[in-house]
């Protein structure tokens, strides 16, 4: 089990209190509706699925109930950084991209 830091409550949790939410920094389209279906499915579906370093976001359900990101080695499971939602990402060897 992962013990995830949560930069807003400034400790580490068991991995069981946090939600994953996907990959991180990823834009929504300014304006949807012009989209065609190809495009607003490519934005919707289509993840990078790194094997290696790769940047998430994660939910702090059980504590503070905010957002944050990690970047999460998914091959070794280490957890290499955590910084908040709006933070630039920690430049870790150029490994994983914003």
């Amino acid at each position: 089990m992962l013990r995830i830091y949560c930069p807003y409550c400034e400790e580490h949790r068991e991995e069981d209190e946090y939600t994953y939410g996907g990959e991180a920094h990823i834009v929504r389209p300014q304006d949807p509706n012009a989209l065609s279906d190809k495009e607003w499915g490519h934005y919707l579906f289509h993840r990078k699925n790194i094997k290696g370093s790769h940047r998430e976001m994660w939910f702090h359900a059980a504590g503070c109930r905010k957002f944050f990101n990690v970047q999460r080695n998914t091959v070794t499971y280490d957890i290499e950084a955590v910084y908040k939602v709006g933070a630039s990402a920690p430049d870790t060897n150029g490994e994983a991209g914003a």
